[in-house]
């Protein structure tokens, strides 16, 4: 008898489950299914159907979906997301139903009308790599529909799929994400986002030099209490992206941004900037500013000064001069300190390195740079966080020098004593020193969004969880798409199992991973909130992901990670960890 031949064919692979569906099932279990059902019937399904798909299995939670094409696959998950997000604005956000998204065109097997291979395998693990209410497509999704559909891609780079063999390059649908997410109020201040320039000078590596000019600028224009100015981070999303200015002004919740673009040659710098009014598209002023490459903080003032003299009219001319900071008087040391920095925000291994070293250049050749100081110290704090420390008593003595140092001579500079104190409190574990820099760059500078981060992991560590939560809620006002959020939510967290919340600090903790599954401080989080909740299950599976991270992670060095000032607390999150089956 002739042996039946295995049916195979290429085909775009949907597949979607539900965010947190566990939490979900546990607050509300018949009205969840109630919802899920009702979300189906009227809105996934018919879209399926619309757009020529077919539901190949649902699960509890999930939905594995084939379609002939990939842009039929790409804009029916486009039209499911957007539905959804519509619906869940007029939902508490503990009770909303979310969807991740991930599409690959494959090889296929169909076997009684179920598909199996890597083609189904690689959507499903680019799935788990989606934001809440967003989606992921794999490379060949991507090339499938590159130049058929408008869309804005954020390219993820190549990435190691659970029992996939070769690394596949992963491309985040980002309009989706933002539709996803609930917009901020607009300030009762004036209130600014400064897009990154655009890097005019025909050299791809003059770049950080652009992004250093436009941090400057904010962290000056930040310097007015009168303003309300969003954080570097959130405004850097933007980065290399064609925007719609009122779109900006609704997602980051401001009414003016500020745009630019600049241009470094040889000695000569030109820096061309527009103000718009986010509300109406109008330009309220253009300007071209010029100079020699000596004048650079000069220039950076003219432009403060220009922004300010058309959104705050009424701020006196002092309060404007007071906000004039030139951080070196070393171009050099400068240079350094732009590259560093830049690598800081990249926080990798590697980048977080070579920040240490040009911010050690910086220093060397300006030994009184503030900034260069504090930005080195937190380097420190970033290691520690993501375990990359090596040799710890000497990492704490030399963010201890660096961290003393910055305050010292940094006494009116809020970006020095703000990471000079994180540093001093996390690393060195002198909560006092670290609390009070922290508090008073808040006073220096209010507007600053990385300082009331900072001060949020300090009232944790203090045992203040309620100004823990209030500090960290204030810094997502600031920078609303920043990309600290999943660390931000893990404070939170843990400041409400420090005030026995269990139930909104699991809530906290989901968030936290959903951004970032494979957080350390996350599944910390999560696995502490679970245990002490009395939900086993999903405690111990969130120990066992940590525990494959850090094999070498104990209850008896956890005081290593986490400097907690009360004895109390200390016994809580030890008790939690305990439970969720972390060895002693």
């Amino acid at each position: 008898m002739a042996e039946a031949r295995v049916e195979r064919r290429l085909a775009a692979i949907l597949a979607a489950d539900v965010v947190s569906y566990s939490r979900l099932m546990g607050v509300d279990e018949e009205g969840t299914l109630a919802a899920l059902k009702a979300y189906r019937r009227e809105l996934i399904d018919p879209k399926i159907s619309e757009h020529r798909g077919r539901i190949v299995k649902t699960t509890g939670d999930g939905a594995l979906v084939e379609f002939a094409s990939a842009v039929d696959a790409v804009r029916c998950a486009m039209e499911i997301q957007r539905a959804l997000a519509e619906r869940n604005a007029a939902i508490p956000e503990e009770r909303r139903i979310e969807f991740r998204i991930g599409i690959n065109v494959g090889d296929i097997i169909i076997d009684e009308g179920d598909i199996y291979g890597d083609g189904v395998n690689i959507a499903a693990r680019v799935e788990a790599l989606a934001s809440p209410g967003a989606i992921c497509l794999s490379d060949n999704a991507y090339q499938q529909m590159k130049g058929k559909l408008t869309l804005d891609v954020s390219d993820m780079g190549e990435q190691q799929l659970k029992n996939i063999a070769q690394p596949v390059r992963v491309y985040r649908v980002r309009l989706d994400e933002k539709v996803a997410r609930s917009t901020p109020a607009l300030s009762d201040k004036p209130s600014i986002a400064v897009l990154p320039f655009q890097n005019m000078s025909g050299d791809p590596e003059q770049e950080y030099f652009s992004d250093g000019v436009v941090e400057d600028i904010i962290t000056a224009l930040s310097r007015f209490r009168h303003l309300f100015v969003i954080a570097r981070n959130s405004s850097f999303t933007y980065k290399g992206r064609a925007v719609d200015v009122k779109q900006v002004g609704r997602e980051l919740g401001v009414r003016y941004v500020l745009e630019g673009s600049v241009r470094k040659a040889e000695n000569q710098l030109r820096i061309t900037t527009q103000l718009i009014d986010a509300a109406t598209g109008a330009y309220l002023w253009a300007d071209r500013f010029e100079g020699g490459l000596q004048d650079i903080f000069n220039l950076q003032d003219q432009v403060t000064i220009s922004v300010v003299g058309t959104i705050a009219p009424r701020l006196e001319q002092a309060e404007i001069n007071r906000a004039k900071h030139k951080p070196t008087e070393s171009l050099d040391a400068y240079d350094y300190y732009l590259r560093g920095t830049e690598n800081l925000h990249r926080q990798t291994r590697e980048s977080v390195d070579e920040a240490l070293q040009q911010l050690a250049q910086a220093i060397e050749l300006d030994a009184d740079f503030a900034a260069a100081y504090g930005m080195a110290a937190y380097c420190y704090s970033v290691r520690k966080s993501s375990g990359w420390v090596t040799h710890r008593a000497q990492e704490i003595e030399e963010a201890s020098r660096l961290g003393r140092r910055a305050v010292e001579l940094g006494k009116d500079d809020a970006v020095a004593l703000s990471r000079a104190g994180h540093a001093l409190g996390y690393v060195v574990e002198d909560l006092d020193a670290g609390t009070l820099f922290i508090d008073r760059a808040l006073v220096l500078n209010p507007n600053l969004a990385s300082t009331w981060y900072t001060s949020g992991w300090l009232r944790v560590w203090l045992g203040e969880p309620d100004v823990a939560v209030q500090h960290f809620t204030h810094f997502m006002r600031m920078s609303p798409v920043d990309p600290l959020r999943a660390r931000m939510h893990g404070g939170i967290a843990f400041a409400h199992v420090l005030a026995g919340r269990y139930d909104k600090a699991i809530l906290h903790a989901e968030q936290a991973l959903n951004e970032s599954q494979n957080s350390h401080q996350a599944l910390r989080m999560a696995a502490m909130s679970y245990a002490l909740a009395g939900r086993m299950l999903e405690a111990q599976k969130a120990m066992a992901r940590l525990r494959q991270i850090d094999p070498a992670l104990r209850v008896s060095n956890l005081k290593e990670l986490t400097p907690l000032r009360r004895p109390e607390d200390v016994a809580r999150y030890a008790e939690g960890m305990r439970k969720a089956g972390l060895p002693e």
